[in-house]
């Protein structure tokens, strides 16, 4: 298997799991976020945040283009930009997926072999197919939080609807 398979595969699974997790958020309840410790997000922060953890940060991957200087890429829960509808969230995950299929379809398979790709917080030498591995399984990290998130919401989840079942 190639690093495009792979990646497509991956991606894929991803993306229709998260899709799932997001359709039995409650409007009600983007406000809610955990009771206890700090630094948690929000329901709606932690869905604007998957709707761009896996499509955007590959084309930056890919282009080189980062936008924002990496300081403020690592900001703390309380200052990050969240959604206003659960469709919102739909429509940005579609979009985020689009990007993510875009991109992957404009590298080569050498390119994602070979070509450095270091990152803003992480300037080890990696190649780009790596990267966006990362950026797969940033997206799979934050959909099990959006997992247990409605698990501590009390919505009757199961391992089905983490693996998009």
């Amino acid at each position: 298997m190639d690093w495009k398979d792979l990646l497509k595969a991956e991606m894929e699974s991803a993306y229709k799991s998260a899709e799932g997790l997001i359709d039995l958020v409650d409007e009600d309840r983007l406000g809610w976020k955990p009771p206890t410790g700090t630094n948690w997000m929000t329901t709606a922060q932690l869905l604007r945040h998957i709707s761009d953890a896996c499509g955007a940060p590959c084309r930056s991957f890919a282009t080189g283009d980062w936008g924002p200087p990496p300081e403020e890429m690592l900001l703390p829960a309380e200052k990050l930009p969240a959604v206003g509808t659960v469709s919102e969230a739909r429509k940005l995950l579609a979009a985020d997926r689009r990007t993510a299929r875009e991109t992957l379809d404009r590298v080569s398979e050498e390119e994602l072999r070979t070509k450095p790709a270091p990152a803003p917080w992480d300037p080890a030498p990696t190649v780009l197919g790596h990267r966006f591995l990362q950026m797969v399984q940033h997206l799979a990290s934050h959909k099990q939080l959006l997992f247990h998130y409605l698990k501590l919401q009390g919505k009757p989840v199961n391992t089905g609807h983490l693996w998009g079942m």
